[in-house]
């Protein structure tokens, strides 16, 4: 686990990483949205169901389904592949071109080319 609570850098994250870097500093909006995008992709397809991992909720007055004692709720990210993240950022690539088809068929062409910048952005890094 590295410290930011994900699994180990692989190929992609760290090339996403890098990317986020550079283009925060040439502060290219779109790259820095779409990097951003799917690291949070990425480190949603890592995150465990609870129920999953054998936690129970307990009664809480004031908090619904907390899990009792110090640490009872932390449960160890999945570690993903290559291939794994591969295909979540490939899925955010595409879903972002049929949005951007959707609105090129709505005469939305300034958010249309927003988007096509963003998937751009993404498939030169995998």
């Amino acid at each position: 686990m590295s410290e930011q609570g994900t699994s180990e850098p692989t190929e992609i994250r760290a090339r996403l990483r890098a990317a986020l870097s550079s283009a925060m500093k040439a502060r290219d909006r779109a790259t820095i949205t779409a990097i951003r995008s799917a690291l949070t992709a990425i480190d949603d397809a890592e995150a465990v169901d609870p129920a999953s991992a054998g936690l129970r909720a307990v009664d809480n007055e004031h908090l619904a389904g907390t899990v009792g004692g110090l640490g009872a709720g932390e449960v160890a990210r999945a570690a993903l592949g290559e291939e794994a993240i591969r295909a979540v950022v490939v899925r955010e690539i595409e879903e972002r071109r049929d949005v951007a088809a959707d609105y090129e068929r709505l005469g939305r062409p300034d958010e249309a080319a927003r988007l096509r910048a963003e998937a751009d952005a993404l498939a030169a890094l995998v």
